[in-house]
């Protein structure tokens, strides 16, 4: 923390950048004051853990969690969002080691859902994923700030990226529930619909699909299949499907529900074994079978994870998936208030509570 003290803003500024624990903007300076009314508002203990992260014995306490919050220029509200996306990363199927470290470069997309959304203003529409917006821009830094500071996620240190992307530095938005013509996603997740819940992924950039307006269900889903079929990002992970107002409204009036428009694309978006091999993806020769056999994107339909989000205007909607050739990090959905539960690794399924993931290892 920065003790209060007779240096100007500007000084404080520049000290947090010569202690390096910027992410290469301008911070609030974190002074002793701030720190503890942040606190005092939220009533944490701030030497209670909330992650740790095994391989190099890194340790997440709260108080942490509120000085890089401070830094990110949240409000003390947002503190919940943040310790909430925490609280996921935590969980095993998050894989947060590989996705703070891998060369594929990932960053943590948080999407939130429920009344908080409302109570924060929270943006879930137009340019949904861009500037703007204090309470996605803050809750999105405070995450990766934490990881930089805390976990020692830092550029060439532990996060050795080849590329990255612009998401790194935050990448936080919130489902548009209100006009949406599917359940929320929160809800197929497994919480009721007045729990606020944020889930988080580690994800490399969307992937933009991109379609004409007015066209059919026919163009949205052949459009759909082919950016999810993508080599580039082909894997057995997951990915959000982030589709807009005016394709998700194509679809429905079509027939499409969820469910069917999550196994359609799941077998269309395939490549086929000889594919995957030329690509480098698969290794092996290449046999005369291979040409006609053909593996999905995924493993499962449900690792389609589709979310409602943006604008009125346009047809364009985004994949986002993660970011590893095999399993990477799994989406976990963590409720803001934790006297709702653990946080959700896998989609719930029969007999499987919130909280207790799948029991599937990763």
């Amino acid at each position: 923390m920065v003790r209060a003290s007779a240096r100007d803003d500007a000084d404080a500024i520049e000290a947090c950048f010569a202690a390096g624990w910027t992410d290469g903007l301008p911070v609030v300076p974190p002074e002793e004051h701030v720190v503890a009314r942040f606190l005092e508002a939220v009533g944490w203990d701030p030497s209670e853990i909330v992650l740790y992260e095994p391989v190099r014995g890194a340790a997440v306490h709260a108080g942490a969690i509120v000085v890089n919050a401070v830094m990110a220029g949240c409000r003390p509200t947002y503190l919940p969002v943040v310790r909430a996306a925490i609280r996921a990363m935590a969980h095993p199927d998050f894989e947060v080691h590989p996705a703070t470290s891998s060369t594929g470069g990932p960053g943590p997309v948080l999407v939130v859902n429920g009344p908080i959304r409302n109570e924060l203003g929270l943006n879930s529409g137009t340019n949904v994923f861009g500037p703007g917006n204090r309470a996605n821009a803050a809750i999105g830094r405070a995450v990766r700030l934490v990881l930089w500071n805390c976990m020692g996620a830092r550029t060439g240190e532990l996060d050795n990226a080849t590329q990255g992307w612009f998401g790194k530095y935050t990448a936080c938005f919130a489902e548009r529930e209100e006009t949406s013509p599917f359940e929320p996603f929160h809800v197929r997740r497994g919480f009721q619909a007045e729990v606020s819940c944020v889930t988080v992924l580690a994800a490399e950039s969307p992937h933009t699909v991109l379609t004409a307006s007015g066209v059919g269900a026919e163009a949205v889903l052949l459009t759909a299949s082919d950016v999810l079929g993508s080599l580039g990002s082909h894997s057995d992970g997951q990915g959000f499907l982030v589709l807009c107002p005016e394709h998700a409204q194509i679809l429905v009036r079509a027939g499409w529900t969820i469910r069917s428009l999550q196994e359609h694309l799941f077998h269309a978006s395939r490549r086929t074994i000889a594919e995957l091999k030329r690509s480098g993806k698969l290794e092996g020769c290449i046999e005369p079978s291979d040409e006609i056999a053909s593996r999905p994107r995924g493993r499962t339909p449900d690792d389609i994870l589709v979310v409602h989000a943006g604008g009125d205007a346009g047809a364009v909607s985004a994949w986002i998936p993660t970011w590893a050739r095999g399993r990477g990090s799994v989406a976990v959905t963590a409720p803001i208030d934790e006297r709702d539960g653990a946080p959700v690794g896998s989609t719930p399924g029969p007999g499987n509570a919130p909280g207790l993931g799948d029991g599937r290892p990763r």
